[in-house]
């Protein structure tokens, strides 16, 4: 594994059952040297990434031409292009000497999200955004950029909020989103409420930085499907307008599956090139958290670029329908660490992601896929029928609602101090972050009757639950003689000895967070009796153990994903129903009164059922 940077940390002793779980994450021995794992099977033309050791020019170009290679595109930010070439000229170009990795242009699928009857999520009040505003901080003049589905203006975000569009979807150059992710995605982040603000408006959805200029980068088409290539595009041309439009912060609400190490992944390199260039880099982390039959507790479910170890990684949580965070508990579908290959500790972070209310329009295609999803307006207003639908508002559940909630209060943070950089953006909201989570809870999906066990363990909820005020607060600026603020890593040795393992040059030292005195407190579950402990989740009987995901079934056995009916074969994952979107087709519904909104109230416990998970 890649840990010649890092050194360990004891966290005390687990069962060796995890030493199983990491050994089977770690794939990468089995992989050609060169090549991606998922090209094994690839037949006919292929859409590649070939990534170069020097800068790209005509010579390289020429090399994958003598393979019968065509350039598509040129991916200068990370020393690539993406070419279309024969699967069996692979092998041969993979073995030039100035030729680092080959991997396919793969694609990244967004899905849709189930209806019903709402409530309000309350997400702004539950991570304390109200006390941004009252400082009279809106993220004005900063930046953000939505490498989305594009963005569709309406009342609640007016042009002036997008000060510029890009489209990189083969074929079109509008950047008006045809889909409905981006422009939700857009209203969680600065959305100004101008619908639900007039004078028979009793609450106003509006977006946590609703002064924040908009960069519209749209890499999703019509049906929410795009390529990886037009996301790194996308991030490449963020870090060319960085200066111009002030690009402080990227938003990625989408993701695909982890094929290699992050050292190798062409989407992580194109994120850490743009963290690098001082912008914060906020990825949703998936929503595989509900597992398979082979990992029915959906640990190692990260998808890419999340599984990086510099950007700033976001889980859900549902708020249950309450302003009040003490109850908040982990979505059953958010996708857990450690990450594939390198088992780094994420995600980093959570917030709200479960029934999100934010924007949408009538003619996009999520709203006609799912028309019940629209609120009804008796959640905002007093007049008229209080169960007709909203044209303003739509909820949708994933990670992909959480990451924005987290890109908006670090423009907050940037506009209170702008010279902050992203290490220290993301250590202050880990820091930060409320840690006094209920620690069991139970989902249960009602049309199926099963029930999902969630722990608030930081495989799951990482640092803890987003808290806006406690982030401004933080006038800390220690962490920025500490070096980076790359993600932990965990390691088991044979004897179950737990370890963190932490970049050399990281704030995540001895000294730091992650020691006795860290984030997690004294009063968390990580303390001295926590969730490492011997009577810990992480016993003999425990989620690891040999029916876990990381037995001899597990997804890197013989009848893993890499099978003869992997991605290549026609009933692949990248179908219409490809799960490695970051709107998820499940929620978790709330243990209240779905018709009244008065009754949004949670208690809290150890023990907390929630009703009305459904999938569709």
């Amino acid at each position: 594994m890649l840990f010649g940077r890092f050194k360990l940390l004891p966290l005390g002793r687990l069962s060796v059952a995890l030493f199983v779980l990491l050994a089977s994450l770690d794939g990468r021995a089995a992989q050609p040297e060169k090549a991606s794992k998922d090209l094994a099977n690839a037949s006919g033309q292929v859409d590649v990434i070939v990534q170069f050791n020097r800068p790209l020019a005509a010579d390289l170009h020429q090399k994958v031409s003598g393979h019968g290679g065509k350039l598509k595109r040129e991916l200068g930010l990370v020393r690539s292009g993406v070419y279309t070439i024969p699967a069996s000229e692979i092998p041969g170009l993979a073995s030039d000497p100035d030729v680092v990795y080959v991997s396919p242009d793969r694609p990244l699928v967004p899905t849709g999200s189930t209806g019903g009857n709402w409530v309000n999520d309350f997400h702004t009040d539950s991570v304390n955004a109200p006390a941004a505003w009252d400082a009279g901080l809106s993220g004005s003049g900063i930046g953000v950029a939505v490498i989305d589905s594009g963005i569709s203006t309406e009342e609640d975000l007016s042009s002036q909020s997008v000060v510029y569009s890009a489209s990189f979807v083969p074929g079109t150059d509008s950047a008006v989103d045809q889909y409905g992710h981006g422009t939700h995605v857009a209203g969680i982040i600065a959305g100004n409420g101008a619908d639900s603000s007039n004078k028979h408006s009793y609450y106003t959805f509006r977006g946590i930085a609703g002064g924040a200029n908009l960069i519209n980068l749209r890499v999703l088409d019509d049906n929410g499907a795009g390529t990886e290539s037009s996301v790194i595009a996308a991030i490449e041309t963020a870090v060319s307008l960085k200066n111009t439009y002030n690009i402080r912060v990227i938003n990625l609400s989408l993701g695909r599956p982890v094929y290699e190490s992050w050292a190798l992944d062409p989407l992580c390199q194109a994120v850490e090139q743009a963290w690098r260039a001082g912008i914060v880099v906020v990825v949703a982390a998936g929503n595989g958290g509900r597992g398979n039959a082979s990992n029915p507790n959906g640990y190692g479910t990260i998808t890419a670029p999340g599984n990086d170890p510099y950007v700033i990684t976001v889980g859900a949580m549902n708020t249950k329908g309450s302003r009040d965070r003490i109850g908040v508990v982990p979505a059953s579908y958010s996708s857990k660490g450690p990450t594939a290959f390198d088992h780094f500790v994420k995600p980093d972070i959570v917030a709200p992601g479960n029934l999100v209310i934010s924007l949408y329009n009538s003619h996009l295609l999520l709203n006609q896929e799912s028309p019940t999803n629209e609120i009804q307006r008796g959640l905002y207003e007093t007049n008229g029928d209080p169960t007709k639908a909203s044209e303003a508002y739509f909820v949708l559940s994933g990670t992909s609602t959480a990451a924005p909630m987290v890109s908006a209060t670090a423009a907050l943070m940037i506009q209170q101090d702008p010279t902050l950089s992203p290490d220290e953006i993301k250590a202050r909201l880990m820091n930060t972050a409320f840690k006094n989570l209920v620690p069991f809870s139970t989902a249960v999906d009602q049309v199926t009757g099963q029930s999902f066990t969630l722990s608030a363990d930081p495989f799951t909820v990482g640092a803890g639950y987003l808290d806006v005020q406690a982030a401004l607060g933080s006038t800390d600026h220690s962490f920025s003689k500490l070096g980076s603020a790359l993600s932990p890593a965990v390691i088991v040795a044979p004897s179950g000895q737990v370890s963190f393992v932490n970049a050399g040059s990281a704030m995540w030292g001895t000294s730091a967070m992650w020691g006795t005195s860290a984030m997690w407190g004294t009063s968390a579950m990580w303390g001295t009796s926590a969730m490492w402990g011997t009577s810990a989740m992480w016993g003999t009987s425990a989620m690891w153990g040999t029916s876990a995901m990381w037995g001899t079934s597990a997804m890197w056995g013989t009848s893993a994903m890499w099978g003869t009916s992997a991605m290549w074969g026609t009933s692949a994952m990248w179908g219409t129903s490809a799960m490695w979107g970051t709107v998820s087709r499940l929620n978790d519904g709330w243990p209240i009164d779905l018709l009244d909104p008065t009754a949004a109230t949670v208690t809290s416990g150890t023990d907390m059922v929630l009703l009305g998970d459904a999938a569709n």
